[in-house]
This record gives structure tokens, sequence and C-alpha cells, in this order.
């Protein structure tokens, strides 16, 4: 099985449980499991301060390790772009390393892909997706099998039936650079040398707790900067924890997509199963990808990465 190196840039470990069940699952499964020294450290909200977790994000490099895996999301990586070690990151994607992570996570991988065109993974973290009290999710699990024997060439799901996801004309992406992540993330590199600047990609984008009006905010941004314009595809994922409150009277998250589908030609997806949710596939950051739709069913192919 895989060598899976454990190791946190982010903010700090809080559930130690979580933590602990996330390392005994998947020994149990047979991988090799190794925790950076500092995996548990914590510095105000961080796992460390900056130069700590600089060290943490070198060693995971130098682990030689099938799978460099962060504890969890939270807030950190953005402190951090200016020094990131680029040739070792690169180095070690080169040697075989696979980086795989979520949330704050995406700083790190739309800055490596940025300057190094590397690709990096999108997929779980060890304390959300492997460590909580009920059985990992059985897809999230299938897929991060699919990663560790290097096998997983692609995915597929089902568009809901709702009002923001009509029946839409067919869409047929080819060879399109799959980037994206966590929009609130992902929008605060902009204007940045760490933002990607990808013509022609598939944009996938996925938050938690923001209101569907930040959303908006946010993509209004993306928008009005020209990044969603030249896209061939977007395609939304989960969008959860969220309150809608009475003002709103009727605004929600399908007035957004309905009203992002009114200013752009560019199709606008639904439904994939990705983001702060126990359901997530897999997905290669900078991978070219082919992306179809047959009535609500999309399929997302990237081959053998």
């Amino acid at each position: 099985m895989s060598h899976i190196y454990i190791f946190s840039p982010s903010s700090a470990v809080r559930d130690k449980a979580a933590f602990k069940r996330g390392l005994k699952r998947l020994r149990a499964q047979g991988h090799e499991v190794e925790i950076d020294a500092d995996a548990l450290s914590s510095h105000m909200r961080f796992a460390g301060d900056d130069d700590t977790r600089l060290k943490a994000i070198e060693r995971a490099c130098a682990s030689g390790a099938n799978i460099a895996m962060i504890s969890r999301g939270g807030y950190g990586l953005t402190r951090l772009l200016t020094q990131l070690p680029f040739k070792s990151i690169a180095k070690a994607v080169d040697k075989g390393t696979q980086f795989v992570g979520l949330s704050d996570f995406t700083a790190f991988q739309l800055a490596v892909y940025a300057k190094t065109q590397r690709i990096t993974w999108q997929g779980p973290a060890l304390g959300e997706d492997f460590g909580p009290e009920s059985e990992p999710d059985e897809i999230m699990q299938a897929c991060f099998d699919d990663l560790c024997l290097e096998q997983g060439e692609g995915t597929g799901w089902r568009m809901p039936s709702t009002p923001s996801s009509p029946m839409l004309p067919s869409v047929k992406v080819n060879d399109a650079v799959l980037w994206g992540g966590n929009l609130a993330v992902l929008t605060s590199l902009l204007g940045t040398p760490y933002l990607p600047m990808v013509k022609g990609g598939v944009l996938f984008l996925e938050d938690v707790g923001e209101h569907p009006y930040k959303i908006e905010r946010m993509l209004t941004q993306l928008f009005n900067a020209g990044v969603l314009k030249q896209q061939k595809a977007i395609v939304f994922g989960q969008f959860t924890s969220y309150k809608l409150v009475t003002h709103d009277k009727g605004f929600k998250l399908h007035t957004v997509i309905e009203r992002l589908r009114s200013q752009l030609k560019t199709p606008v997806l639904t439904g994939l199963p990705f983001g702060h949710v126990a359901t997530k596939v897999i997905l290669p950051i900078g991978a070219k990808v082919d992306l179809a739709t047959d009535g609500r069913d999309a399929f997302l192919v990237w081959g053998h990465v």
C-alpha cells in the first residue's frame, strides 16, 4: 500500500480524537503513515508559526511519500506563498509524491501550478474525511484507493434537477486544464502571481459557510476580472453550511447560479460531488481533462496522471 505523510500547513488541529481516528483507519487499510513532527503544533490559530509550517512543507517534500496529505484546512497558507519551496515541491512531485488536500490548501495548489505547472490533487483531509466517528464515505474512500493505486482516470455525477440546474444543451469540452477549488481562497489570489492564468480551462468551485450573496460577490469579482469568460466550462461543487435569513426574500444559491448563466456563454454545471462534504471525488489540479454531459449526467475524464 502507500506511504502517506501527514502534515499541517494551515490551521492547528483542534479535534485530536478525529486526528487519531484518521491515522488508525489509514493504518488499518495497510498504509504506512508517517506523521510530521509538528503536525499537532499550535501557535495562535495556526499549526505552528509561519517558519514551523514552511519547514513541515519541506519535510513533506523530502519524505519520499506516495501521498502528502494535510491534517486539516482552515487558514494559513496564503501567509506562506512568497516563501514556498517551489523547487522542492516540483522535485517531490516529479519523484512521485502526490499532494492532497482541499479548502485552504487551494492556495498551495494554485500557487504550485502557477509557478511549476505540476499537478496536485484536491481531495480529502485526514481529520475531516478519515477521522469522523462514522465510517468514511464509500465514494471518497474508493476515489482515494484509486489515487493510491494510481488508477483513477475520471469521475461522473448526475446534476440535480433544480431551478439552478435546468436541462441544458449538451456540453463537450476537450483537452482543457482542470483547476479551481475553494472559491474564497481562489478569489483572494486575484492580482497575485499565485493565481494561474488559465484560459480555456474547466474551473470548479466549492465553499463552506458563505452566504449566497457572498458567493455572488466573489463570482462577480472573478467575472469582472475576466476570469470566468476565459473558461470553457464552470462547474459548481458543493456550497454548504450557510444560513438563509428572512430578508433574503427568495435570494438563494440557485439565484446566483441563474444570474451567472445569464451573464456567460460559458456552460455552468452543478452538482459536482466535491467540497466540505463527506461524499467527495478527487480532482487533479492542472491536468488536461475532457468534460461531457448527456442530459443530467456529467462526465469528467483525465486519463492516467
